[in-house]
């Protein structure tokens, strides 16, 4: 099996470690996948996630960096980066990682809702409410375009059942 093709084996692996909650066990495959591929975005970003559930802060930066050198344009990273910035007690850096994130992605709301969160506890309170405002006018924008959406769906199936082609069991 080739490097790449194990790497994910072990990623798949190590994923299933995480959502069972042994974060040990999630770091150390995604460990060994990220030696066989040490450009896996995604086996980064989890084991940067999975330190983070273990509060090692300064891993996980580290993680979400080598992510950020990988592709810089990645708002996610430096949003994961901003928080573990927060958690290890360095508030202007997640500051600056938040702003990246929204710069990167003005509708990436949950950056928006950690933002808040920061000024809120850095007593800005103006600078928290505008974040929350956004954060929630996006989450409600997300709703109604995932209902128009299904609407869509369900609209041209009821006109294909209309015409025979669909079945209504297919809804």
């Amino acid at each position: 099996m080739a490097d790449k093709d194990k790497a994910r084996q072990l990623f798949k692996e190590g994923m299933v470690e995480f959502l069972d909650q042994n974060y040990g066990n999630s770091i150390e495959t995604l460990s060994r996948a990220i030696e066989l591929d040490p450009n896996h975005k995604l086996a980064l970003m989890s084991r940067g996630t999975g330190y983070m559930k273990m509060d090692r802060a300064e891993d996980a930066k580290a993680d979400f960096g080598r992510v950020i050198e990988i592709d810089p344009e990645y708002p996610r990273a430096y949003h994961l980066r901003g928080l573990a910035h927060e958690s290890a007690g360095d508030p202007n850096g997640a500051l600056h990682d938040f702003n990246r994130a929204i710069e990167l992605d003005p509708e990436y709301g949950s950056a928006y809702y950690s933002r808040a969160n920061l000024h809120a506890k850095l007593g800005e309170e103006i600078l928290a409410t505008e974040d929350i405002k956004t954060a929630t006018t996006l989450t409600e924008v997300n709703i109604e375009t995932f209902a128009n959406d299904n609407n869509i769906w369900r609209s041209q199936h009821m006109k294909l059942e209309e015409m025979g082609i669909a079945d209504t069991f297919d809804r």
